[in-house]
């Protein structure tokens, strides 16, 4: 969700307006002062728009975090639709979350704190569910197409839920470890559910 765009333009500058440079901005925002202090005219300011145009962007102050949230989506959809078909069901949800947890190096600690925002500020934890909610549908409609079941049934629903579970836990550790590498936690917890789990729950070694 990078943005080669630099913060502060000119009102005027209406085509270097983009999702990620609003939410880049305000993410620098609400790390300096607070996402509580931190008002939508004070994201316009900073961004160089106005209030009308941030709030085309963004409907609340809420979904600044989030960037083009929708976006993505729409791409992990089609991502995971050109997955081949004999490619298992559980690698392919692997390699599509790994895809979409790529980032540049850059963007690493403005990431980290984005995802600090969303598991730990109160104020976003319900919009946060929102969002996950969104996300898994994804991934269950995904399933419910591979196993030939409808979308709401449990089996392409609990593939969705173990998903965002390994996701949240992975980013959990990522986000208590400055050096933590978060493909790999991802990876590993993805590796872990799918053979780890079995093993400690026969009492072998359970590390990943």
């Amino acid at each position: 969700m990078g943005d080669d765009a630099a913060p502060g333009r000119m009102p005027g500058r209406a085509r270097a307006t983009t999702h990620g440079h609003l939410s880049h901005v305000a993410l620098e925002l609400f790390v300096s002062h607070g996402f509580d202090d931190t008002t939508m005219d004070d994201v316009a300011d900073a961004a160089g728009v106005s209030r009308r145009t941030l709030f085309r962007y963004y409907p609340s102050k809420n979904d600044l975090p989030w960037g083009d949230f929708d976006g993505m989506l729409t791409s992990m959809r089609e991502h995971l639709a050109s997955m081949p078909s004999d490619l298992p069901l559980t690698d392919a949800l692997r390699q599509a979350v790994l895809t979409f947890n790529e980032f540049p190096a850059e963007e690493r600690d403005l990431h980290r704190e984005r995802m600090r925002l969303l598991l730990t500020v109160p104020a976003l934890l319900a919009h946060s569910t929102l969002r996950f909610t969104a996300w898994r549908q994804v991934v269950a409609d995904f399933a419910a197409e591979r196993m030939e079941r409808p979308a709401e049934a449990l089996e392409p629903q609990a593939l969705a839920w173990a998903c965002l579970g390994v996701c949240i836990a992975a980013y959990e550790q990522w986000l208590a470890d400055d050096d933590g590498d978060l493909l790999r936690l991802l990876d590993a917890a993805f590796s872990w559910v799918g053979t780890g789990a079995t093993v400690a729950a026969t009492g072998g070694e359970d590390r990943v």
